[in-house]
Order: C-alpha cells, then structure tokens, then sequence
C-alpha cells in the first residue's frame, strides 16, 4: 500500500503508520513502551502531543504504511462490485442481448466502486445503460426494498435522485440514471473515462448550487472528455431500464 499522509480519522483502529524523517513505525498491536502507551492503542487515540519515540517528529509527520480495516473493506466492496457485474451479464445474456437500443459495441462493467459512509458506490455500465449505484452496507439488509420507490441521497455535488431495486445475486441496491440507452458511446474505453469523471465530479463541492446539477455535471465532463463525435445527452428522470427497476424493459 502507498503510503499517505497520517489523518487519524481517514484510518481504522489496526492501521499501521510510519515516521515519514526516521521511518519509525508505530504499530496499535504493540503500542509505544517509551511513551508508555498501552498495546492495543489505534493510532487516534495517541495523546496530541504524542511524538516518534525515535526523532521526536509530530503525529502529522507519520504516514500511512498498512491498514487491515480499509483492506478487508476494499476487499468487500471488491466481492460486491463483482457480484453487481455477474448479474447485469445475466440480464444481457438472458434478456437484453437482441433488444435494439443495445450498444453491441459495450459490455457490463463495475467502475470506480469505493467506500461512502460504509457503502459500496460505483458506476455500472451496460450495454444499455449507464448507472451509479450504491451497495448496502456490511449487516445492512437492503432486501426489503421495494422496487421503483424513489429516494434522495445528497452529495457534496448535489442531490440525486436514486431508485430502489432487488436482483437475486446482488440483493437490493440503488440505481441513480446516468445515461440511457448508450447507442452514441463509440467505445468502452470512452464510457469509462465519462464513468471514472462521475466519480471524481461527485465528490467536488464547487459542482453544487442551489438546484440539483448532476445532469449539467454529467454533461460538462462528457463534453470535456469525448471525442469529436457528439457525446450523448443524459437522462435525468427516465426510469432506469433493463433491470435496473421494477417494470422496465428487460425486466
């Protein structure tokens, strides 16, 4: 793992963590015998005016070497990711392999799945559609949900509108529409690049105003990132089809 700058809030209570001026480590499971922190002690919990017992460097100057808890989150989300993936092939090889409004030249891919709030988040891509999708999280059962019911879930760029649904391998989910169909995407390099920019312009603060702006969002980056061929228009409200909600084509 690359080594980041020590924000005791970004890691969790195992996380490993190295003096960036003498590369001492200082590991939770053994604590600190010099300054007399007990083993078993997160990184977090270290007094401020804790230091390297090596140099005396301060708590900012230690980086990120290891963190057991974000792998095995990484890993999860991983697992999620691609039980996601395997069930959109399922829809298009079951049902909508020869529906017209497929893009023949695209096939179903997770992108860009990370952790928020302890949720999976990521982009789908199909052959038909284009979605971001939220995943539950760890003991979260999602199974409940009733497919079509609409919900608002905010984000430093805004405020988005996410439909409900169930698929047998994935359990339930929220699908936010991106683009549909996909007919004008050339390419499955260019919808992933649009697919990795979403993520990015999600995050960004300076996308959000006083009305919802995903679609204008969606549309700068499509504009910025696609080539001389006129990039498709996404849709902000149709419901989100092949699968992705109860009643919709390839359902």
């Amino acid at each position: 793992m690359s080594a980041q700058p020590g924000d005791p809030a970004a890691h969790g209570p195992a996380a490993i963590l190295e003096c960036r001026i003498c590369w001492a480590v200082y590991d939770p499971a053994e604590g600190d015998a010099f300054r007399q922190v007990l083993p078993g002690t997160p990184f977090s919990a270290l007094p401020d005016d804790w230091t390297c017992p090596n140099c005396d460097a301060p708590r900012a100057s230690f980086l990120l070497r290891a963190d057991p808890d974000a792998d095995a989150l990484a890993a999860r989300i991983a697992t999620r990711a691609a039980a996601l993936e395997a069930d959109f092939r399922e829809i298009w090889h079951a049902k909508m392999r020869d529906v017209p409004l497929c893009n023949k030249a695209l096939h179903v891919e997770a992108v860009g799945f990370v952790a928020h709030e302890g949720r999976a988040l990521g982009v789908l891509v199909a052959p038909w559609c284009m979605n971001l999708v939220m995943l539950p999280a760890e003991g979260e059962d999602w199974s409940t949900l009733t497919p079509g019911t609409k919900e608002e879930i905010v984000f430093p760029s805004g405020i988005y509108e996410f439909l409900h649904n169930v698929r047998p391998m994935v359990g339930g989910y929220k699908a936010c529409s991106l683009f549909s169909p996909m007919g004008d995407f050339p390419s499955q390099l260019q919808v992933v690049e649009v697919a990795r920019a979403v993520m990015t312009e999600l995050f960004r603060p300076e996308n959000r105003d006083e009305t919802d702006r995903a679609a204008e969002i969606r549309a700068a980056r499509v504009a910025e990132l696609a080539p001389p061929a006129p990039a498709p228009q996404p849709s902000r409200r149709a419901v989100i089809s092949g699968g992705l909600a109860a009643g919709a084509p390839g359902e």
